[in-house]
């Protein structure tokens, strides 16, 4: 059984983590609008759907009274190709002739619509983008299954199913911690004394200082799970996954809302992994596998396996 003190810090941890994603979807809540457009998304890869008050006729909107175009390009103009009703009430559909870029906003203007020219925003939903983040790196870019990293504390630890959740809970804390604290040394002190090039060294220093600290308190909270890792614990030092949460982190300028995403998405898939894996090897212990294909070729094999279910997700967009 877990340690009560062990899992009264996984139940603060829970509570943080759903306080304060009441806080985000309290702040993320959309505005009601006071304009003749009540509403408007992404739709499909090439549609933007608006939502329009009973005083919009919607037979009256022809594509060149609209105009599109990227917050961050606005010369680079583009018009709908058609403008139709939308299945659900007081809808209009704007279908383009190429797929948007919806990873950044777009601005939208349309004439005839009201007295003045109508400018809208249409971005998608950050609370959603948020969720997305975090179930990529969960599933669909599994760092373990798809990019193949941290393979060395996975194979290690997944022999046990208790060994495997322990290191997966620990190791989540730690990337979690280590993320925060990298974004924090990255956006106040690398970014505006031009240092980025050092982000590397820093980050495994900051992950060091995470693992000494988990190290500190297990060895007093849980000796037992503790003992369990072994050497494990301290790889997690030089882990490629603890790395590479940060860099991609850096690489795509998140702020503190997703990097938290990234590394709970990142850690998740790590949990879920190791307990996928400590599963199966569990029952092949038992199996009358050939004594060539007994420990890590057998088990090489089963992670391939995972890695081909995994590429199911590809693809896959939630939001």
């Amino acid at each position: 059984m877990m340690n009560k003190k062990f899992r009264d810090i996984l139940i603060v941890v829970a509570a943080a983590f759903v306080i304060f994603a009441v806080v985000a979807v309290i702040m993320l809540w959309p505005a009601k609008s006071d304009g003749p457009i009540l509403k408007q998304s992404f739709e499909n890869a090439d549609e933007i759907v608006l939502t329009v008050d009973d005083s919009v006729a919607i037979g009256n909107i022809i594509p060149n009274d609209i105009s599109v175009f990227e917050q961050d390009d606005p010369d680079i103009q583009m018009h709908p190709v058609q403008v139709y009703a939308g299945k659900q009430k007081n809808t209009v559909v704007l279908k383009f002739q190429d797929p948007l870029n919806q990873a950044h906003p777009h601005i939208v203007n349309i004439e005839g619509i009201a007295k003045d020219p109508v400018s809208l925003t249409v971005e998608r939903s950050y609370w959603g983008y948020l969720v997305s983040i975090l179930i990529s790196a969960l599933l669909i870019n599994n760092y373990v299954f798809t990019k193949y990293l941290g393979l060395c504390v996975f194979f290690g630890t997944s022999r046990r199913k208790s060994t495997a959740t322990g290191m997966g809970i620990v190791f989540t804390i730690v990337m979690l911690v280590s993320a925060i604290l990298s974004w924090l040394f990255f956006k106040f002190i690398l970014v505006p004394f031009h240092l980025d090039f050092l982000q590397v060294v820093v980050f495994i220093g900051l992950v060091s200082l995470t693992v000494q600290a988990v190290d500190t308190i297990l060895r007093k909270v849980n000796p037992i799970l503790f003992k369990s890792f072994g050497v494990f614990l301290v790889l997690v030092i030089a882990n490629c996954i603890i790395i590479a949460v940060p860099l991609d982190m850096a690489s795509n300028h998140y702020n503190l809302a997703e990097t938290i995403m990234l590394a709970l998405g990142a850690g998740g898939g790590f949990l879920l992994a190791l307990y996928l894996m400590s599963n199966v090897r569990e029952r092949i212990e038992l199996a009358p596998i050939p004594e060539s294909f007994k420990g890590l070729p057998i088990a090489f094999m089963t992670a391939g396996q995972f890695a081909l279910a995994f590429l199911g997700f590809s693809g896959l967009q939630i939001f």
